[in-house]
């Protein structure tokens, strides 16, 4: 129970006081009270009882993983709207790194910045079939097997399966024997066999045409999920970015969701998880990084990764998306929290 009588106070006037109190209580929200959460407006109370939970489970200690992200190809057949990165094929800005660049931007960052993690992503490039992701993975394990392969979201799982006209299960069994360890929840939240061993991250992308129904559907399809699988690692939520988007060129969307809807997305999926999914990261991608350490008083306990090379965020000329370990490192430490490096699999490696 929180000990403030100040804090008390403002769960106990809040629209939502009789959901959080029962959470405080050790109960779990249902669809209609994640439903009227993420209606509320009082996104204090929501923070006080979402980092209360998270200092529950990690005190003062927030981590973060030193990793570049490399986008390996923008060619991409989906074509979707809220996209300002993917280019159709055939298109002159399209491209396709070739395995020895990819191996030697791996190579080359954790020389000169000491990552421990490379997240591979891209778009649905019906040009690439399984060995070349296979023959990355293994040069990747062979030449510089202290760094964890945290990549391809489901449905880039799913786009190789089409190509080679076989099961997603035979493509994530072929691709962890190739060095794969950890996959990303980015374009689908759709957990493998858990046979397979491959954990991996969920998110939920917020902020285009969906209500706040549609959100809490989410949110509790997750839940349901990982109470019968307990594959997820992480939960991430994260902001649609509109600039440069055909969704923004349509008029559906004109600007993007704020730091005030971060704050009430971060504490609720607290509120939602703390009791399923251990971490949650501050989203500082798309919000910056002053609404990140906020995030972390909110119920978020990882800051997210170091971020070199990154080009989907940058497409839509956001904002730079470069953050180095030191950077994240003094922003722990500005609001008094213990930073932490950790591996893909969230085991701590280093304290600063």
């Amino acid at each position: 129970m929180l000990r403030h009588h100040s804090a008390q106070r403002i769960i106990e006037t809040s629209d939502v006081s009789d959901i959080l109190q029962r959470v405080l209580s050790g109960d779990r929200p249902k669809l209609n009270d994640c439903i009227h959460l993420i209606k509320s407006d009082n996104i204090h109370a929501l923070g006080l009882v979402g980092g209360f939970l998270r200092d529950k489970l990690f005190g003062k200690v927030a981590t973060f993983v030193n990793n570049i992200i490399l986008n390996y190809t923008n060619v991409c057949i989906t074509y979707c709207k809220f996209c300002a990165f993917y280019r159709a094929p055939g298109h002159n800005e399209a491209y396709t790194l070739p395995v020895s660049e990819i191996v030697k931007r791996v190579l080359t960052s954790r020389k000169l910045f000491g990552i421990s993690q490379v997240l591979i992503q891209g778009g649905h490039n019906p040009n690439l079939n399984i060995e070349y992701y296979e023959d990355a993975f293994k040069e990747i394990r062979k030449r510089c097997p202290e760094v964890g392969i945290h990549g391809l979201s489901a449905s880039e799982i799913d786009m190789i399966s089409r190509v080679e006209r076989c099961t997603t299960a035979e493509v994530l069994s072929r691709l962890k024997d190739a060095g794969l360890d950890t996959l990303p929840g980015a374009g689908a939240e759709v957990l493998d066999d858990s046979k397979l061993g491959i954990k991996s991250s969920a998110t939920m992308m917020y902020g285009t045409l969906e209500n706040e129904e549609q959100q809490a559907r989410h949110l509790m399809k997750i839940a349901n999920l990982q109470e019968k699988t307990g594959g997820f690692m992480a939960f991430i939520p994260w902001s649609f970015e509109p600039n440069m988007t055909q969704m923004q060129s349509e008029g559906l969307i004109r600007y993007p969701s704020g730091g005030l809807r971060l704050l009430k997305m971060i504490a609720i999926s607290r509120i939602m998880y703390h009791d399923l999914i251990n971490h949650l990261q501050s989203s500082w991608l798309t919000n910056g990084i002053g609404m990140a350490q906020l995030a972390l008083t909110y119920g978020a306990d990882d800051f997210g990764g170091t971020l070199i090379g990154e080009e989907v965020v940058t497409a839509t000329g956001a904002r730079s998306t470069e953050l180095t370990s030191n950077t994240i490192v003094s922003a722990i430490k500005q609001i008094g929290y213990s930073a932490h490096e950790r591996d893909n699999f969230y085991r701590l490696l280093r304290k600063y």
